[in-house]
């Protein structure tokens, strides 16, 4: 029988424990303190369970690392796809000249490739960051989609809360400015869309959705933060994102995280973030629930087969590369003259 469901990605931003120090501003994360042995177990045997093949963002730097080549290998072994996180992962890539583009996502690939034997054709910036100089470098190096988008009102408010619980110095928070977007990133697209750049070309886009018309966000991550108050009521507004896009004809890019299956038992130096007062097995009996509810009304894909359906069915809107609204000054001039 042809399954009818409408398709979703699934992806997931491999996000090691020090670059999770190194945005909080944390010492000790120059030494690259490393979950990858536990977390990659974790998620490929949950995935195997469920029948799923995602995407998962690979930072360079780790890739770089022998000892992860194991790991790495096993997620192309068990069917998934990589796609590239940037090699430094510094969710402040809108300030980056050109140059130091073409280096982060060159590298990066470099690093992914030889790792896994698989080149990525896709590209997410951490802390969803972008700029139009970077959608221009991966369109020069062959890559199909970009994924650095979250169309919601709520970044500010991120942001504001990262701010609170960091250590960080004056020129840090400087440098960190516009991590997490906008207010103004919630008038963006939910649906897929292709960006018009400067040089002509064009680049297919697949924000990290959010609930439509509303815009509030439904990853993984926030899921388990409401689980603590109520699974039902977890569940209740998972149901009520999926109606929502169903009743819009959104196919959902849903985004999860390491943090997302780790408990702070198996990761104790990141107690700070949200939700690591969970253990483990109890994050991963919840990612289960969220993903099988999620495959009742989906096709659950990785994330270059959604794109690459998206592009065959028809081609989707154009809209302009503008520099983020956030993004200093300095940056946006640089971007308009590329």
């Amino acid at each position: 029988m042809t399954d009818s469901r409408p398709l979703a990605s699934v992806s997931l931003d491999v996000d090691n424990q020090w670059s999770y120090m190194k945005t909080h501003g944390d010492a000790g994360w120059e030494a690259r303190p490393s979950y990858y042995d536990v977390f990659f177990d974790t998620t490929l045997r949950a995935l195997d369970t469920l029948g799923m093949r995602i995407t998962f963002f690979v930072v360079g730097r780790d890739a770089a690392v022998p000892a992860h080549h194991d790991q790495l290998r096993a997620v192309i072994a068990a069917g998934h796809e990589v796609g590239n996180h940037s090699f430094e992962h510094e969710p402040w890539l809108h300030r980056y000249t050109p140059e130091q583009l073409a280096s982060e996502i060159g590298n990066a690939e470099a690093a992914i490739e030889a790792a896994t034997g698989q080149r990525p054709v896709g590209f997410r910036g951490p802390g969803f960051s972008w700029s139009p100089t970077l959608f221009e470098v991966l369109v020069d190096r062959g890559y199909i989609y970009d994924a650095s988008t979250l169309p919601t009102y709520l970044g500010p408010l991120a942001r504001a809360y990262y701010f609170w619980t960091a250590h960080l110095t004056p020129a840090q928070r400087e440098e960190r400015a516009a991590l997490f977007g906008s207010a103004s990133d919630g008038f963006r697209p939910v649906q897929p869309y292709r960006w018009s750049l400067p040089s002509g070309r064009t680049l297919l886009e697949i924000p990290v959705t959010t609930i439509p018309v509303v815009k509030t966000p439904f990853h993984l991550s926030y899921l388990l933060y409401l689980s603590r108050v109520s699974e039902a009521a977890m569940v209740a507004y998972l149901r009520f994102a999926i109606t929502m896009c169903r009743l819009t004809g959104t196919e959902p890019s849903f985004l999860l995280h390491p943090l997302d299956l780790l408990g702070g038992d198996q990761a104790p130096a990141l107690q700070f973030f949200p939700g690591m007062d969970l253990a483990g097995y109890r994050k991963v009996q919840l990612f289960t629930r969220v993903l099988r509810i999620l495959g009742e009304h989906f096709r659950l894909v990785d994330m270059s087969t959604h794109a690459r359906a998206i592009l065959a069915r028809r081609a989707p809107a154009l809209r302009p590369a503008l520099p983020p609204v956030s993004a200093p000054r300095a940056a946006r001039a640089s971007a308009g003259a590329s």
